[in-house]
């Protein structure tokens, strides 16, 4: 009998760390593995200044997807001090010496030209106010734009203007010649 009871005790004991062993994970998975995410990955897209003509401005913008809407990020350098109108334009064409290539801002509500913290009816979709050089001509901007469309400005042009945009006049805020252009491309997922 005492046999008997040693091997059901034996039994019993290895059926219970075979299932303790099985510690709630899924077959092919370790507890040290994180499980897969099925999120994607958020879209982005870049554009890269180059200078027009007579002029020393380059630099980085980077639209991504967040929620409420598309953020903005930007570095530019070799502007004058202060600040500069910054804009989408209507098509991806840099190739004029002064960029006019690229046409206006762009616009498809056919809405006036108004100051990016106003709603999507009182502003150019790319209209994007301005970016603030310090005095070594560096001008950084970080904003999430809730009117911006990821889809609707790939292929645009982005702009850098000589002056301050005024936020009011028509059609264009006023904000001299453009110093700076680059075309709004998707960047692949890695």
């Amino acid at each position: 009998m005492r046999t008997v009871s040693s091997v059901l005790s034996t039994a019993l004991l290895t059926t219970g760390l075979l299932l303790a062993g099985c510690g709630g994970q899924d077959a092919g998975q370790s507890a040290t593995e994180p499980a897969a995410s099925t999120a994607p990955a958020p879209r982005t897209a870049v554009a890269s200044l180059a200078p027009t003509e007579g002029h020393e401005t380059t630099g980085q913008v980077t639209f991504t997807e967040v929620d409420g809407g598309v953020r903005v990020e930007a570095r530019v350098e070799n502007l004058t001090p202060g600040p500069h109108g910054f804009h989408i334009h209507e098509t991806g064409d840099c190739s004029a010496p002064d960029a006019t290539s690229a046409g206006g801002h762009y616009n498809p509500q056919n809405t006036p030209h108004g100051a990016p913290d106003t709603t999507a009816s009182a502003r150019h979709m790319g209209d994007l106010g301005n970016i603030e050089a310090n005095q070594e001509g560096v001008a950084v901007y970080d904003r999430t734009d809730p009117v911006l469309d990821l889809d609707m400005i790939l292929g645009k042009a982005v702009i850098v203007h000589g002056g301050q945009d005024d936020l009011h006049s028509q059609p264009s805020g006023a904000a001299g010649p453009r110093v700076a252009c680059g075309v709004i491309e998707l960047q692949e997922a890695m």
